[in-house]
């Protein structure tokens, strides 16, 4: 491994290296899901609801209740959601 000005020059470009495969792997891996996207779009999906569907799993059930609170608080505070539960 040859050293320049403190550096180990291999070890840094094979840390390049990676972080650009991966970068290229990354793309590749979100152009996919655009295509799946447009797929379901095509087939008469809301990929709007689709996308919201994606990011409520993600969450676990308390994390997803809370959130869903706090929006459904917030549309009857603007006039926007049900009554609230008496």
């Amino acid at each position: 491994m040859s050293d320049t000005g403190g550096i180990a020059r291999d070890q840094l470009q094979a840390f390049v290296d990676r972080i650009e495969r991966l970068e290229e792997e990354k793309k590749t891996i979100s152009d996919d899901i655009k295509d799946v996207y447009a797929e379901a779009k095509g087939t008469g999906f809301d990929t709007a609801a689709l996308r919201r569907v994606i990011a409520l799993r993600k969450l676990d059930k308390d994390e997803r209740m809370e959130q869903e609170a706090i929006l459904d608080t917030y549309l009857h505070a603007l006039g926007m959601g049900p009554a609230p539960d008496l």
